[in-house]
């Protein structure tokens, strides 16, 4: 086994609450800069931006997992990742017909833009994407785990829109991969406050919205090469493959 070092979730210019430094091409340096090899691309409610970021990332050795922050109906925040572009195009109609038209005029909650390598313009995203799904967390996480993807809650140790803070507990007949901690909470201190088993996978990652943030929450991997797969079997403890906070 070998040890990756991975950051899962990163906000690109399409979310409207992060910062218009984070360009695809400038999000791919940085992670270089601080010795990630594998990525994840979450911007809420929407997967347009990340095939872009794996284009650019790979001549820079960097794997990039494909994804996206959900905010279900009961505003708690969950990530999903999906192994191919079809996946991704297929999870985005999806979330389409579920996100509710909340006008984002005149980029009033931020702007929200899809780009190219160059950091060309190519649509600016008029519905606000922060807006909750019609759906429940439930029925998100069946429809992940249908198609093969991978679902995390997010930032379960936050005080607004975690599965914690919405819900207060973690239901039963919720499939998850793993729980997301931030960078402020250790794993012993959110495992023994939440009551999770040590059977169940925590992983921390920054949430960035700025570029310095990129890399200040991490997790390492330790797997055979840095794959969809490998990276699924790493945080459901299989066939030897595991992760650790460090």
């Amino acid at each position: 086994m070998h040890e990756f070092r991975a950051d899962l979730h990163i906000h690109t210019v399409l979310s409207p609450c992060a910062s218009l430094e984070m360009s695809p091409g400038k999000i791919v340096q940085q992670a270089k800069k601080q010795n990630l090899q594998v990525i994840g691309i979450t911007d809420h409610n929407s997967t347009k931006n990340c095939l872009v970021v794996k284009d650019i990332a790979e001549s820079y050795g960097i794997y990039v997992l494909c994804g996206v922050e959900i905010n279900t109906k009961e505003e708690v925040h969950s990530l999903a990742f999906f192994e191919t572009p079809e996946g991704l195009r297929h999870f985005q109609v999806f979330m389409d017909s579920h996100l509710p038209v909340v006008e984002n005029k005149d980029g009033k909650f931020g702007y929200q833009v899809v780009v190219d390598k160059n950091e060309n313009i190519l649509e600016l995203e008029e519905r606000l994407l922060v807006a909750a799904l019609d759906i429940g967390i439930n029925e998100v996480e069946e429809k992940v785990h249908s198609m093969g993807g991978i679902f995390i809650p997010a930032h379960i140790d936050k005080p607004t829109s975690s599965i914690y803070s919405q819900l207060a507990f973690l239901p039963p007949n919720l499939a998850v991969d793993a729980l997301e901690t931030n960078t402020f909470t250790k794993e012993k201190q959110a495992r023994e406050h939440y009551r999770i088993h040590n059977n169940l996978t925590l992983v921390s990652n920054s949430d960035a919205h700025h570029l310095d943030d990129i890399g200040k929450g991490k997790t390492s991997f330790f797997m055979t090469k840095p794959h969809f797969s490998e990276i699924k079997m790493a945080l459901n403890k299989k066939m030897g493959r595991y992760t650790e906070i460090k």
